[in-house]
């Protein structure tokens, strides 16, 4: 069990983030003996009204101490005059997520919440409150005082580590450098360790196809990832790379490797989505989703759901709460204290 509390940001107001955080909570203390203790970061009244519409009978406070269910602890960093609605991206909503982030951070900071677990926020929603970020991963490395941070997608036993995530695809392709692959493999390897993995094995992705294909395709994985990945393996990690990122997925699936390192969001993100989203075959629809997004390099732990805000169905009580309960068991998993062999630097994912 965690040595503190686990702070809870539900996301979006207007998303499914309320409703999948109060279902979870329930989720936890119905099928657990020892369901831990959290408090959420978030509007009261905005919560109050979620437990209402999809008819969970929580008890929502508003005080900072720590909770089991129903009774649902709340610090409202800010809440607006009037609730947001549910289903509507609006500047408030932004507003809302920005301060329970930035609340919830600053607790997790000084010591007093052992873990921050967030919910899916809007950036088009944060954007039009004045926070342009262009995702949690950038929030939080400047929230915490400008570390540098990489985003890894963890989904049974595939884990996938991203040199760039939220940009446009030419400029990904600018982000490989020496300096920052060698900083994802750092970060990687050391959360690996955090999981139990002493000598983890790592794969670096190419970025082109082929792997360049002797430099028809581009010269990047031969100019920057070989060997910059020969340098890092003669340093003592397991690690090999550029693989054609048309294979090395599936080697990481067949237990090849512990993790991958992948060079933008698409590339890392599509086949842990692909894994982990439940399908309805009589409908066609998607169920339940599965995965953990954790924020590699920060000072804390923080890990999150593998999916966005849903705004379509929020409300409808039809959300799955799947990838949070596994969001806040991860984080539950991170905190144990460090083996000696561990960096001093934070997994949070």
């Amino acid at each position: 069990m965690p040595s503190g509390p686990i702070a809870i940001t539900p996301g979006d107001p207007g998303g499914i983030g309320p409703e999948i955080t109060l279902r979870a909570l329930k989720f936890l203390a119905e099928t657990r003996s020892s369901a831990p203790e959290c408090i959420l970061f978030g509007a009261q009244r905005t919560l109050s009204a979620t437990a209402e519409a999809i008819g969970l009978e929580a008890r929502i406070n508003d005080c900072a101490k720590a909770s089991r269910w129903p009774d649902v602890s709340v610090v409202s960093a800010w809440e607006p005059a009037t609730p947001v609605a549910l289903g509507e991206m609006t500047a408030d909503g932004g507003r809302v997520a920005y301060a329970a982030i930035g609340a919830a951070v600053g607790q997790a900071m000084c010591g007093e919440v052992s873990a921050v677990v967030t919910g899916p926020i809007s950036k088009e929603a944060l954007s039009h409150a004045g926070y342009p970020y262009a995702g949690h991963t950038e929030l939080l490395g400047k929230l915490a005082g400008g570390v540098e941070t990489c985003m890894m997608l963890a989904h049974d036993k595939l884990r996938v580590s991203h040199i760039s995530t939220h940009m446009p695809l030419a400029e990904a392709s600018r982000s490989l450098t020496p300096d920052r692959l060698r900083t994802v493999v750092s970060l990687t390897s050391d959360a690996l360790k955090r999981f139990g993995l002493e000598q983890p094995r790592m794969a670096v992705a190419a970025l082109n196809p082929h792997a360049g294909e002797g430099g028809m395709f581009g010269r990047q994985d031969i100019e920057v990832t070989a060997p910059v990945v020969e340098g890092l393996r003669h340093a003592g990690h397991d690690i090999v790379g550029p693989i054609s990122g048309d294979t090395v997925f599936v080697r990481a699936l067949a237990g090849e490797f512990d993790a991958v390192v992948a060079m933008y969001h698409d590339q890392g993100h599509i086949p842990v989505k692909l894994l982990g989203f439940n399908i309805d075959p009589h409908s066609g629809r998607w169920t339940a989703l599965s995965g953990v997004n954790i924020t590699l390099g920060l000072p804390f732990v923080r890990t999150s759901v593998d999916h966005g805000t849903a705004m379509d169905i929020a409300g409808r009580g039809i959300a799955s709460e799947q990838s949070l309960v596994e969001a806040i068991e991860m984080a539950e998993k991170l905190t144990v204290p460090r083996t000696s062999s561990s960096s001093s630097r934070g997994v949070g994912t």
